[in-house]
């Protein structure tokens, strides 16, 4: 019988075709295939990530302007933030005189001695002396300004020859301002009731609330 011979395995590539690419010469090629650089510069452009992006601080918001209130909110606001001395019933005495001599010069120097203009700063003068009187001596208010009106008109009054010139001067310029006077004094003598008044509402107030 005709024995037939295995004949020997060929060796080496076959002919006719392609090598394969490298994502498909297992593990080698994929990792070189992932170290190829991505176009665009995208995140894993150059094998370095990209972190996230950091956010921006938020912008702080001026404060809105506070608007101003009414007039009579203002000037409530503006008494609040002058000076609060408490006087004796000779300290606003000496005060409300000695204001009204320097006003009385000012007037003669600016205004030409003019009885209005010094009448008119008599007012606000008052209202000052009652509210910075102590709670002790609040009747004196009434009683010292009519006498500092009287020291102060001796700058702005008309004044003849000597002595009872002067006089003279003084009286008639007391009898033509008597309104200023009493306007002022009237000012005084409300705003030392309306303290008065509540003073006695926050003793009674006092009063009232138990002992702790």
């Amino acid at each position: 019988m005709e024995q037939h011979g295995t004949r020997p395995a060929q060796y080496g590539p076959r002919r006719g075709r392609a090598p394969l690419p490298p994502q498909g010469r297992g593990a080698g090629g994929a990792a070189a295939g992932r170290a190829v650089a991505r176009p665009g510069g995208g995140p894993g452009a150059g094998g370095v990530p990209r972190g996230p992006a950091t956010a921006r601080p938020a912008q702080a918001r001026p404060a809105p302007a506070a608007r101003p209130g009414p007039p009579v909110v203002r000037a409530v606001r503006a008494l609040r933030r002058m000076p609060d001395p408490r006087l004796t019933g000779l300290g606003s005495g000496l005060f409300c005189a000695a204001v009204m001599l320097v006003l009385g010069f000012l007037d003669r120097v600016l205004f030409g001695a003019s009885l209005t203009v010094y009448g008119v700063l008599f007012l606000p003068v008052c209202l000052l002396t009652a509210l910075w009187v102590r709670r002790g001596d609040l009747l004196t208010a009434p009683v010292v300004v009519p006498i500092a009106f009287a020291v102060g008109l001796v700058t702005v009054a008309e004044s003849g020859e000597g002595l009872g010139g002067r006089l003279m001067g003084l009286v008639t310029a007391l009898a033509t301002e008597a309104g200023w006077l009493y306007g002022g004094t009237l000012v005084a003598g409300a705003t030392v009731l309306v303290r008065r008044i509540r003073l006695m509402r926050r003793r009674a107030t006092a009063r009232r609330r138990p002992p702790v």
